[in-house]
């Protein structure tokens, strides 16, 4: 319901604070074809912001100073048909629809979507990095990975991302391709033919390596490759030739990070398969803006997460309003002050609590004696 008649007009924003919420994820995060060891700790800024003596927490970035501005601002101001929110609340989105949701006593995903039914959204293990770099062993490296797959497996995942591009800084470029091919090769052994496997390079590879990876490990059935290299459309026009005369059958995603400006419009002349802006940083009314036009062109959605723990669950609750949203990619973690039982998953698919806002139940009197310490309160 894009309406809202049925706000009190005499509610205005009351407070919004801010903490920093630390955690851990199960075990460490390796690096990837362009960065260091990612680490086992993650962390985001969670934001409180009560409007009418309602709150709702979500994540943002938002400065004091910023915050400092919003402050007393009439709930009409806010909100609008068009867009949900008005452009000047971007940076509080989050909570914003969390406590709209919770003023109706709806899961976010009903608000958005209209949804009643139980959702189950389609997710993928995005947590096998390049945790082999001490082994000398190629085998030993493909037997890390396997089980590290099946731990995943064995969690309920059967979709998996793969991290790629050894040889682009950590090995040796032939090296570290070959131990590329041989992981990817071995982690289908080991989850079986009927499980998602993609393929992500950081913009590790270039054209050739690019084709003969995906050459070495056609037999896997990739579902994506991702960053394979800097967006280019003419690189892309000329994988897109080879892979069709290969009969090579792989998505090209890309966007997550600093994307070329105009990777929307090569994607919509077909050299992309899916667009991955993030979803925090490039935000829910965005998405739900850009998802109608990619669909028009049967461009497919695939919003990044990594590395902010909320984002598993925010994706999960837009996942029925974006048309064409692929998989949840699914960065596990826990911290403590934030109960995430709610979600589950199983047989490759989050189940999503139909709880009012975005299903995660906050500890209050920790979030209050994390403000005071450090944290910051308008």
């Amino acid at each position: 319901m894009k309406t809202f008649t049925d706000l009190n007009r005499s509610w205005c924003i009351e407070k919004i604070e801010q903490v920093q919420m630390k955690g851990e994820r199960p075990r460490q995060a390796g690096c990837n074809a362009r960065l260091g060891v990612h680490g086992k700790e993650v962390s985001f800024p969670l934001v409180r912001i009560t409007i009418g003596g309602i709150s709702g927490y979500s994540w943002s970035r938002i400065s004091r100073e910023a915050a400092e501005a919003l402050i007393g601002t009439p709930v009409g101001e806010i909100f609008c048909e068009e867009q949900w929110i008005k452009d000047r609340f971007q940076a509080i989105q989050f909570p914003l629809f969390e406590w709209l949701a919770i003023v109706r006593g709806i899961p976010v995903y009903e608000l958005l979507s209209g949804q009643q039914t139980p959702l189950q959204a389609a997710c993928y293990d995005t947590s096998l990095y390049f945790d082999d770099l001490h082994l000398s062993s190629e085998g030993d490296a493909v037997k890390l990975l396997q089980e590290e797959a099946m731990e995943g497996y064995n969690k309920g995942f059967r979709g998996f991302k793969i991290k790629v591009g050894r040889g682009a800084m950590h090995m040796d470029l032939m090296e570290g391709t070959k131990r590329d091919i041989a992981i990817v090769n071995g982690i289908r052994e080991a989850v079986g033919p009927d499980c998602n496997i993609s393929i992500d390079a950081n913009n590790g590879y270039n054209l050739n390596l690019t084709k003969h990876v995906l050459k070495e490990t056609k037999h896997s059935n990739l579902l994506w490759i991702e960053e394979a290299f800097h967006e280019d459309d003419q690189l892309y026009r000329q994988l897109k030739i080879w892979m069709a005369e290969e009969n090579i059958n792989v998505l090209i995603t890309d966007g997550e990070g600093w994307a070329a400006q105009p990777i929307v419009e090569w994607a919509e002349q077909g050299l992309i398969d899916a667009i991955q802006y993030d979803l925090k940083d490039y935000g829910i009314v965005n998405w739900l803006k850009l998802a109608k036009r990619l669909a028009s062109s049967n461009v497919k959605a695939a919003p990044h997460n990594y590395g902010g723990f909320y984002g598993n669950f925010a994706s999960a609750q837009v996942y029925p309003a974006i048309e064409g949203f692929m998989f949840v990619e699914w960065d596990e973690a826990q911290i403590p002050g934030i109960d995430t039982s709610g979600y589950t998953i199983k047989d490759g698919k989050v189940l999503v609590p139909n709880t009012p806002g975005f299903g995660l139940h906050i500890d209050e009197s920790n979030y209050d004696r994390k403000v005071r310490d450090n944290g910051w309160s308008v």
